[in-house]
C-alpha cells in the first residue's frame, strides 16, 4: 500500500511540474503587449522551476526507496522552493497592481517587498537545518510568519478588487486555501508525517491560480 501511495505521489508531482510549465509557456506565448500576462508566465516558470529542485529528488527517493543518499538534494530543494514561493507572491502582487492600480498602493508594495526580503533572509539562516530529516519546527514557524503575512496582503488585494476582473475573481480564495493546507504541514508534519499529504491540495491551488491567469 505504501508503494502504491508513493507511485501516486510521484505521478502527481510529475503531472504538476508538467502542467505548471505548460501554463507558463501558454501565458508567455500570448503575452505581447500584456505586461500582466507576461508577469504571470514568468511567475509560473519560476514556481515550477523552483519546485522541481525539491520534487525531482523527492521522486527519486520514491523510485529508489532510499532517502539518505538524497538528503542533501532534498534539503537544498526545500530551500530553493521556499525562496521561489516567496517570489511567486511578489509576482502575483505586481500582477494585481498592474490590473487594479488601487489608490495608495505604494506603501503596501514596500511592505510586501520588505516581508519577502525578511522571509528569504530567514530561509538562508543555518538554524533552519534544511538537510535534517526533522528540522526544528520553531524555525519552520519563524520563517513562515512573513510568508503568511505576505500571502494575506496579496489575498486582500484580490479580495477588495473581486468585481474588477471576473476571470481572477477567486484568486483570493485560492491563496487562502493554499495557506490553510500549508499551515498544518509546517506545524505538525514532523510528528505526523501523513499531514504532509496536504501539500497535494495545496499544489492544486497553485495550478488554479495559474489557470486563472489565462484570463488576463
Amino acid at each position: 500500500m505504501k508503494r502504491v501511495f508513493g507511485t501516486v505521489e510521484a505521478l502527481f508531482n510529475l503531472s504538476y511540474l508538467t502542467a505548471a510549465f505548460i501554463l507558463g509557456l501558454m501565458l508567455l506565448s500570448n503575452a505581447s503587449g500584456n505586461p500582466a500576462r507576461m508577469l504571470a508566465g514568468a511567475m509560473a516558470l519560476i514556481l515550477a522551476g523552483g519546485d522541481a529542485f525539491h520534487l525531482v529528488p523527492r521522486i527519486a527517493v520514491i523510485r529508489t526507496g532510499s532517502e539518505e543518499p538524497l538528503r542533501k538534494a532534498l534539503g537544498y530543494g526545500k530551500l530553493v522552493t521556499s525562496i521561489t514561493m516567496t517570489l511567486f507572491y511578489l509576482f502575483l502582487w505586481q500582477i494585481g497592481v498592474l490590473i487594479f492600480w488601487p489608490a495608495n498602493i505604494s506603501l503596501w508594495t514596500y511592505g510586501i517587498y520588505i516581508l519577502a526580503v525578511v522571509r528569504i533572509f530567514l530561509c538562508l539562516l543555518p538554524q533552519n537545518q534544511w538537510q535534517e530529516r526533522y528540522p526544528p519546527v520553531i524555525w519552520g514557524i519563524v520563517r513562515n510568519v512573513p510568508f503568511f503575512l505576505q500571502g494575506a496582503i496579496v489575498a486582500g488585494l484580490f479580495f477588495l478588487e473581486i468585481s474588477s476582473e471576473p476571470g481572477i475573481g477567486l484568486m483570493w480564495l485560492a491563496i487562502a486555501l493554499s495557506f490553510v493546507f500549508y499551515f498544518p504541514v509546517v506545524v505538525w508534519a514532523n510528528k505526523k508525517p501523513k499531514i504532509g499529504m496536504l501539500m497535494l491540495p495545496k499544489t492544486c491551488t497553485y495550478l488554479w491560480m495559474l489557470a486563472m491567469c489565462l484570463s488576463l
